[in-house]
């Protein structure tokens, strides 16, 4: 089983998918519960929905690592990235319903995390770390995006209904001021409605990446699925709904590479 799929791209952007894949080892797949065998919180379709920029020359780090495995956007310390509030665990419990993922007395130990940021956390961030040096070696900086989708309505998370954007930049310290303002300004000019540093305003990903004054700027953008699928099994993809979005995208990401275009040519970095 590979872990990641990855494609090195020109370009100084990044695109990383940690939470997309839907694959669990057999001697980790035996101990779910049946709500653990749906993974039901899988992002379901992001990589197919970004599939245009593969032509964009991005860079490209996609996990086919179910994320009730480990979760590649979480602390490995095990920290919460939203103190007080509901969310989910470095190796998750529960659903983001709250339903048990493992079967009675079946949960991970200590021992067991361990091994399992060693076999998968690991690899996926060393790959990524690697292209960020490339890349910086190449441009001088880089841009991390990282993609992500959830029910557009999960009570137990948040309340109402969410937003069909939400861009986060962990409160603007994970990249450029001016980056941050043209991704906005992008938002604005789109049918969708969005927000900047709602609910999630950047996971682990985006926070320990993101040190704009060190050339590595990192935003995260998480989508409602309602926008391009069906939010419950078999978790539909919705042709008509995903073209629209991803012309949306597309301005997104062009407006990622004009800003490092032009921040290239300032010779800034």
């Amino acid at each position: 089983m590979s872990l990641f799929d990855l494609d090195e791209g020109e370009t100084p952007l990044i695109l990383s998918f940690p939470h997309s894949g839907t694959d669990v080892p057999s001697d980790i797949a035996q101990y779910l519960s049946p709500a653990g065998q749906g993974l039901c919180d899988t992002d379901w379709h992001v990589p197919r929905l970004y599939d245009f920029a593969r032509d964009m020359g991005v860079t490209w780090l996609a996990a086919n690592v179910s994320r009730t495995v480990i979760d590649l956007n979480r602390d490995p310390s095990g920290a919460s990235l939203y103190p007080g509030q509901a969310t989910t665990g470095l190796c998750p419990l529960e659903t983001f319903d709250g339903e048990p993922l493992w079967q009675a007395g079946k949960v991970p130990d200590a021992d067991e995390i361990e091994r399992r940021k060693e076999k998968y956390f690991v690899p996926y961030h060393q790959a990524l770390d690697e292209q960020i040096a490339r890349i910086k070696a190449r441009h001088g900086f880089v841009v991390l995006y990282d993609c992500h989708s959830i029910r557009g309505t999960v009570p137990r998370l948040f309340e109402g209904a969410l937003p069909s954007l939400n861009l986060g930049t962990n409160q603007g310290k994970s990249c450029d001021h001016s980056l941050e303002q043209g991704l906005s300004a992008v938002l604005v000019r789109s049918p969708y409605t969005h927000v900047l540093n709602g609910r999630f305003r950047g996971g682990w990903i985006t926070r320990h990446y993101g040190r704009p004054k060190d050339g590595v700027q990192a935003v995260q953008m998480e989508i409602a699925q309602r926008e391009y699928m069906d939010e419950f099994p078999p978790w539909k993809w919705h042709e008509e709904r995903a073209t629209a979005l991803q012309s949306t995208l597309k301005e997104v990401l062009g407006g990622i590479l004009q800003w490092a275009r032009e921040e290239g040519a300032s010779g800034r970095f």
